[in-house]
């Protein structure tokens, strides 16, 4: 008996944060929902163009007739692969100098500038460049798309290493920590929230810089795709193919505040009114 009264408030706080989610999700859903019956009835009506604009219901048609065809299907895996390939490449060494360069005043006076003059460099400008010295293979591409993900979680993991309260390192010297002792247990775990925010930002970047990579002579993935249909006036499949980036790049970011939720409930931080 006792046991059954201790379990119903779990019940109950699982129910609030199921409506909690649920009403997250009517409110996110409310502005798409209305802009897509609002874009179906103008263009049906001719008031906006349907050779720029084609209606939603023409987009999902030609999604449908690319799913059948096994078109879509395959320009994803291979997309997906280089944007996964790219962000873990540049993401890992990003990670990896941010916190070294954070950790070290004299790494980062001997790396910081020449990496945030890099970092200035535009992808369409250095994108040439990649051509001429990998080709323009999968290697290219993936280093490309490596070149973005790098920045964000540099710059973060640096900042989230700088931020951590000197004075917790003072306890720890208390304590008895060792070097590693206090990168592992304090730093790290001090930093990790910016450390996710530049996850985050980084697998944003890594999407745009894919779009640019397969630009670049590319015969396969989702940005070929595109530009295809673009210049045989295909609007529909452009269209198909902004929404693929959109679904992916909001499921990878969903995953990550998924993780952020989890590893970071230990935070009292401001949630809005």
């Amino acid at each position: 008996m006792n046991l059954d009264v201790a379990q119903k408030p779990s019940l109950t706080d699982k129910q609030i944060r199921l409506k909690q989610r649920l009403k997250r999700a009517y409110l996110g859903a409310i502005v798409p929902i209305a802009v897509l019956i609002a874009w179906q009835v103008l263009g049906q009506s001719g008031i906006i163009s349907s050779l720029l604009f084609p209606t939603p219901m023409r987009i999902i048609s030609a999604g449908i007739r690319l799913i059948q065809t096994g078109e879509l299907y395959e320009n994803i895996k291979i997309s997906v692969f280089r944007a996964i390939s790219g962000f873990l490449l540049g993401g890992t060494l990003g990670l990896a100098f941010g916190i070294f360069v954070g950790l070290f005043r004299r790494t980062e006076r001997a790396l910081d500038p020449t990496v945030q003059m890099i970092r200035m460099v535009p992808h369409l400008a250095i994108a040439p460049l990649f051509i001429l010295w990998f080709g323009i293979g999968e290697t290219a591409k993936i280093l490309l798309i490596a070149k973005g993900a790098f920045f964000p979680l540099y710059i973060n993991a640096f900042l989230g290493i700088r931020g951590v309260d000197n004075k917790l390192f003072d306890v720890t010297r208390v304590l008895g920590f060792s070097k590693w002792k206090q990168v592992i247990r304090l730093t790290i775990p001090g930093a990790l929230p910016h450390i996710l925010l530049g996850v985050r930002i980084s697998l944003g970047v890594s999407w745009l810089g894919l779009v640019v990579a397969e630009l670049m002579g590319s015969t396969s993935g989702i940005g070929y795709m595109m530009s295809d249909a673009r210049q045989f006036s295909k609007t529909p499949v452009v269209f198909v193919g902004i929404l693929i980036f959109a679904v992916f790049g909001i499921a990878a970011d969903s995953a990550v505040r998924g993780l952020e939720r989890k590893w970071l409930s230990w935070q009292d931080s401001y949630k809005g009114h």
